[in-house]
């Protein structure tokens, strides 16, 4: 039996720590099959496991890092840490401890909730052309209209655009009723959640009003020049080759452009090639252009979003095994 003792915790950190029924305690404890013991002297960390105990160890101490900037400690925080020092990668944790995004209209500051995050923001820093690409929840559409709105407040760019295709209704929106703004509301409402969060509704409206937020479908991008804008394609998977060549064709003096998207749910028509799917292709490697592949482990969704995302990939995974199979067998017969 092995055990080590971490004294001089943090007083408001062990109470985030055992949390509501000790739920953050239990979830350690079952990863790493160790007991955690709050007493007098230290919180008390035991396992027959030495690397168990040690991996208990740094869990616990990169939580209390982690606590400073964050409200709680939910599930998705605490499952996350435990697999990063699992997977030996706690070191990658500290680039969250501070680089606070933006603050909401409500004023909470606004961090990347992973390291996978963290590194599509700095891209988004640090390039023209940013693809962020991977499953629902990992944030990147929600990331990138923060970074668009900070820009906006910096003065760095004097416009946001917002795009993305109508593929429900074959960007032929006109038997919906109202005008073009009524038309594609329901396509375009989570940009309009995330830009309500970032700016306050009322803040938000204004920007529409003035022109200096547009929203739109990507049909309506043809035959535009989009300068000093900051210019966010979402759901870029729906897109067509052609559509995704236009889009980022559009690009203008001190613009930057981001394309958000997720491969594994595309709408398009079957036998239509995704604009995404090319882009990816095409584009990797050109020097101001970066592609950013999210993973399960940047979902910050409910916890059961990654069991889902898992369990389709591991089902896709096998069916494309016995898809190759079968090609193999249908040729050893042909043979």
């Amino acid at each position: 039996m092995f055990e080590v003792t971490l004294k001089e915790l943090n007083i408001d950190f062990l109470f985030k720590l055992f949390g509501t029924y000790e739920s953050n305690v239990k979830l350690i404890e079952n990863a790493l099959a160790v007991k955690l013991l709050n007493r007098g002297d230290g919180l008390k960390i035991v396992g027959e496991d030495v690397s168990s105990v040690d991996n208990a160890k740094i869990v616990i101490e990169q939580l209390e890092k982690l606590s400073p900037v964050s409200t709680e400690l939910d599930e998705n925080t605490v499952n996350y840490v435990i697999a990063e020092v699992i997977d030996g990668k706690s070191e990658e944790l500290s680039s969250l401890y501070s680089n606070c995004i933006c603050l909401t209209a409500k004023g909470k500051p606004l961090k990347a909730k992973t390291v996978g995050q963290q590194k599509y923001v700095n891209l988004i820093k640090t390039n023209t052309v940013i693809m962020g690409v991977g499953p629902a929840g990992t944030g990147k559409t929600f990331l990138a209209v923060a970074m668009a709105v900070t820009a906006l407040k910096e003065k760095k760019i004097s416009k946001i655009i917002l795009t993305r295709p109508a593929v429900e209704a074959g960007e032929k929106l006109g038997f919906l009723p109202g005008d073009l703004q009524s038309k594609i509301d329901p396509y375009l409402r989570p940009l309009y959640d995330a830009l309500g969060e970032m700016l306050g509704n009322e803040s938000f409206q204004k920007h529409l009003e003035k022109g200096t937020i547009e929203i739109a479908p990507l049909a309506y991008m043809r035959g535009r020049t989009l300068d000093d804008a900051f210019i966010i394609l979402d759901e870029a998977q729906n897109t067509t080759p052609e559509q995704m060549k236009m889009f980022l064709t559009r690009l203008g003096n001190n613009s930057k452009a981001i394309v958000t998207g997720d491969v594994t749910q595309i709408d398009l028509p079957f036998m239509k090639k995704s604009g995404l799917i090319e882009a990816l292709d095409i584009l990797d490697g050109i020097e101001g252009i970066a592609i950013y592949r999210f993973s399960h482990k940047d979902v910050v969704r409910h916890p059961l979003v990654q069991k889902i995302i898992l369990a389709y990939e591991k089902n896709d995974t096998k069916k494309r095994k016995d898809g190759e199979e079968n090609q193999r067998r249908r040729f050893r017969t042909l043979k």
